[in-house]
């Protein structure tokens, strides 16, 4: 058996071969250069990015209350790694990510979350709750039905508030972590103060989704909509029509609507969650401290969450931590800078 010495050595020795290689499958990305200077801030390359990528067909398997769709790349028995979308987004903002971490040797999970893509619903009369813990419990059923008994989580906005949780009250099953944006537990008295005005006008969607005519306008131009917020959010990321269209298919669920509208209400208190989990979400509420590896990430470029140098939430994180800043990157850090996205994965694991 490999030391864990000898481990981080050929994780090293891996990431150096990436980096020498032009063609990756599934897309095209180096993992060439882009360390750290001084104040933690890297420089992202731009990496060629084609909306024609895919993941190839999906897998589904029945996981708790769900039947998860999810894409996999990379050997069966490597160290797993699952990687967690925001909204409104989709897998694909790991189209590019996945197979780099596949080619250290990784066994690369990449599941819809409910409400989005090929996931459903088992049951009719199951509530779309989609307040934070069932989220969180969501994956560790896949992580169950799929035998995974520890995995690296890594994602972004509603993606790494699952991994958060996962790592703060599971953290037996969490190998290490990779969070855009720090620590992003909820806890709804504090949702209930107000934020400096710049913040909540970020958040402007949040209160429109707080009405009917906004879970109407969702309904009727959930496209458009994630369109505007994509460009508000990310406002250098120059994507196209087609890289566009490929995640919007994801809005299509028929439970979407339901599940992003129940998110938003609950967090302003304007929905109530199920009773079942008011204990989980009591143990989330108390701001558990996270013990596992840590790499957070911010964008620069980010309109909705500005970048900060990460210790407003520094006593978040027990375990070892380091925070890295992304230059000219916004909200969907993965997508618009995944060589700089794989990296932090694939040092996380090594801190």
């Amino acid at each position: 058996m490999m030391s864990q010495q000898q481990i981080n050595g050929r994780r090293r020795f891996l990431s150096q071969m990436v980096t020498s290689m032009a063609v990756i499958p599934f897309g095209s990305l180096a993992l060439a250069g882009g360390e750290a200077d001084g104040t933690g801030v890297r420089p992202s390359a731009t990496p060629a990015r084609n909306a024609a990528n895919s993941f190839g067909p999906l897998k589904q398997i029945d996981a708790g209350l769900l039947r998860i769709g999810y894409a996999e790349v990379g050997p069966a028995h490597g160290p797993a790694v699952i990687l967690l979308h925001g909204w409104p987004y989709d897998i694909h903002s790991f189209v590019d990510v996945a197979p780099v971490l596949a080619a250290n040797g990784f066994r690369v999970i990449v599941p819809h979350l409910r409400g989005h893509g090929s996931t459903r619903f088992l049951s009719d009369t199951t509530p779309r709750n989609a307040q934070q813990s069932v989220v969180a419990l969501d994956i560790l059923a896949l992580m169950d039905a799929l035998n995974i008994k520890k995995a690296t989580l890594a994602g972004y906005d509603w993606g790494a508030r699952t991994a958060n949780i996962i790592a703060a009250l599971w953290p037996e099953r969490c190998q290490a972590l990779v969070s855009v944006n720090g620590y992003l537990i909820n806890n709804l008295e504090r949702n209930k103060l107000p934020l400096p005005p710049r913040a909540e006008w970020g958040w402007w969607y949040q209160y429109y989704f707080a009405t009917e005519r906004g879970r109407a306008g969702l309904e009727a131009n959930r496209r458009e909509l994630a369109k505007l917020i994509w460009q508000f959010n990310s406002p250098k990321w120059s994507f196209d029509d087609a890289t566009f269209s490929r995640t919007a298919a994801s809005f299509d669920n028929p439970d979407y609507v339901s599940i992003v509208i129940h998110n938003y209400r609950w967090r302003l208190s304007l929905a109530a969650g199920d009773p079942q989990y008011d204990d989980l979400e009591k143990r989330l509420a108390a701001a558990p401290p996270i013990p596992v590896p840590t790499i957070t990430l911010d964008g620069d470029s980010d309109g909705v969450v500005p970048a900060t140098d990460g210790q407003a939430y520094a006593g978040k994180f027990s375990g070892k931590r380091h925070h890295r800043i992304i230059r000219g990157v916004g909200h969907n850090l993965p997508q618009e800078a995944p060589r700089d996205f794989a990296q932090a994965v694939l040092d996380a694991g090594s801190l």
